[in-house]
């Protein structure tokens, strides 16, 4: 191989990010999501096509309340992933968001791994993903490349830390996201990268106008695990259960619930964990690692079967639960156990009212 078809550094992280991803996913911890429990009720007045999932985030209505988070972008092989995915969500209507777009707007030739989704998916929900330390001309540009409905701004302070080559300078953030809202025409969306979010950090972003969230939390694709694979030294492995757990962020969203619109992210296995986190007053569900992995191993068609196996296992479990609409889902009732009832206690969130919701609507 000739040395400029090498690929370059960043396009080497791309890949080492991708092959640690769906290492992660070959993994089984346990979830937080076992320590949700629905209490049964033994009437459910429905029938199952009264059942309504579709659901409203991002200024957009969509027909599946769940959706494919950002995860890669920015080389050869990151390309090939990001066309079956957006193969994925045109057969599906799966919304989609890209993996960080940064690379590309220094690197043109790396672009094609993201316009590829665009391409694959034309009249599809893309998101372009972005990290907060850019400015406002970066973030427009980024739109601009995927012809994106929405922007999704990550944060990820852990990974920039554990990252040998991240940065060390935060101190714009805050503002340069109070920028993005003020002068972009699409939608904002500022998600965690798998570390979850706090009731302070939440009320700070409301604060400077954001208005979709998604607190994406521990338990999925965990970039401090992945960082410290590519370290040479100072093991950062004492760190890597940092964070909050996604059912312990969606708790901490559970005062905002009526002053953003919160999406969920991070450690979701299956469409039981997509149900929970709705429960828990997610609008909307996203899973990259675990759609990563799933055309990784069965290809589109099988992964675009998988899905409408989702979409009919999750009308069923509204109709168990006796739910109408993804609304009326916020209200069932459901028993949080063991860890995850100590953490709400910890930090003052009325955790015993999820258990008895239903009586409000009666």
């Amino acid at each position: 191989m000739l040395k400029s078809q090498l690929p370059s550094y960043s396009q080497q992280r791309k890949d080492d990010h991708v092959h640690h991803a769906l290492a992660q996913q070959r993994q089984h911890p346990h979830s937080q999501f076992d320590e949700i429990r629905f209490v049964h009720h033994s009437f459910a007045p429905l029938s199952l096509d009264e059942i309504d999932i579709r659901t409203q985030w991002a200024n957009h209505r969509h027909t599946l309340p769940f959706y494919i988070n950002g995860m890669t972008g920015g080389s050869e092989k990151t390309k090939r992933y990001n066309q079956q995915l957006a193969q994925l969500a045109h057969q599906t209507g799966l919304a989609m968001a890209s993996g960080s777009i940064s690379g590309a707007l220094s690197d043109a030739s790396v672009a094609d791994s993201f316009t590829i989704i665009r391409k694959e998916n034309p009249n599809g929900f893309v998101m372009a993903n972005l990290g907060a330390h850019h400015g406002v001309d970066n973030a427009k540009r980024a739109v601009d490349l995927l012809q994106a409905n929405a922007l999704q701004i990550h944060l990820n302070v852990p990974q920039e830390i554990v990252m040998p080559e991240g940065d060390r300078d935060f101190t714009s953030w805050l503002s340069n996201i109070e920028a993005m809202v003020q002068a972009l025409e699409v939608p904002i969306i500022v998600k965690e990268v798998g570390f979850g979010m706090s009731q302070e950090t939440i009320q700070q972003l409301i604060n400077v106008g954001v208005s979709t969230i998604d607190v994406s939390g521990r338990g999925g694709t965990n970039f401090i695990a992945i960082e410290n694979h590519r370290r040479d030294r100072l093991d950062f492995q004492s760190l890597i259960n940092w964070g909050q757990t996604t059912p312990e962020a969606l708790l901490e969203a559970s005062p905002f619930m009526d002053k953003a619109t919160i999406l969920a992210s991070g450690g979701i296995g299956d469409f039981t964990d997509i149900v929970k986190a709705l429960a828990l007053g997610a609008q909307a569900v996203g899973l990259s690692g675990r759609f990563l992995h799933m055309v990784h191993t069965q290809g589109v068609e099988d992964s675009i079967r998988e899905v409408n196996e989702w979409k009919e296992a999750i009308q069923q479990m509204m109709l168990l639960l006796g739910a109408r609409t993804i609304t009326e889902l916020h209200h069932t009732d459901i028993v949080l156990t063991s860890d995850l009832a100590h953490w709400a206690q910890s930090r003052g969130i009325n955790w015993q009212r999820f258990a008895v919701r239903s009586r409000e609507n009666r």
